[in-house]
């Protein structure tokens, strides 16, 4: 307990955790103003195909493709920061057993992604059916199928993200290369699936934005039946990850 309240000192003491998260909801609320009043406006010239694929919750919460990587920013920095400047020595000295220090920072990022992404997603959706309904578009209710569920999975899969950035953080001990490996396996990876074998096409249904992701639409669709099963699995990859973070940290000199 004393590990856990020491990292949520350290956490919200410091000015780029309040930095980052007004980045995360003034980028994340901007963008879905500015593309929601795009799409509002673009919905009488789709054709009778497009309106069908019409899914206005979806399109509320794409912002969660950028906002990922800032929630990764936070994710990274907690860690990161401390080998810096240098205050992981004392940290240590602090608290001797090493996996309590990294599980106490992982329980700090876990819960504070867990409302900002929540309180985001929801935030998004609001702002983005006011933008529909106000150009006369089809929108979506918060009672209407699965509109629900794919907030808070959007919310939730936003978590698991800052949780990737946290064990990148601690393996590869610099906030530069776990910021580099998470842009290559949220950005670069999906956009190169295709050449990929065909024989990781599993794989996929549980990557970041791909199969992971796929909880954020409401409408059926046959490559992801079941949304939630993909979000477990990349929530599973993450924690064996998480696992691995701990067991390097805990043998590494510092």
């Amino acid at each position: 307990m004393n590990a856990l309240r020491a990292e949520w000192i350290k956490f919200y003491s410091l000015r780029s955790t309040w930095l980052t998260l007004a980045g995360l909801v003034v980028a994340g609320l901007g963008i879905t103003f500015l593309s929601m009043s795009a799409i509002a406006d673009s919905y009488p010239d789709l054709t009778a195909e497009e309106r069908l694929e019409w899914d206005p919750t979806r399109l509320s919460l794409t912002l969660f493709f950028v906002v990922q990587l800032i929630i990764g920013v936070l994710g990274v920095l907690v860690v990161t920061s401390e080998y810096a400047t240098g205050l992981l020595r004392t940290s240590l000295t602090a608290t001797p057993r090493r996996h309590r220090l990294l599980l106490a920072k992982v329980a700090v990022v876990a819960a504070v992604a867990v409302v900002a992404g929540q309180v985001l997603m929801f935030a998004a959706f609001f702002l983005g059916q006011n933008r529909l309904s106000a150009a006369g578009a089809p929108h979506a209710a918060l009672g209407d199928p699965h509109v629900l569920r794919a907030i808070v999975g959007t919310g939730l899969y936003l978590a698991v993200i800052a949780l990737l950035a946290v064990a990148l953080g601690t393996i590869l001990r610099a906030t530069a290369g776990a910021l580099a490996a998470l842009v290559a396996i949220v950005l670069l990876v999906p956009a190169l699936a295709d050449i990929f074998p065909g024989w990781l096409d599993g794989l996929f249904d549980f990557w970041p934005t791909i199969g992971g992701s796929a909880v954020v639409a409401t409408l059926p669709d046959p490559a992801y039946p079941h949304p939630w099963v993909n979000l477990a699995g990349l929530a599973a990859g993450v924690a064996v990850l998480l696992a691995g973070a701990v067991v390097l940290f805990g043998r590494r000199d510092v």
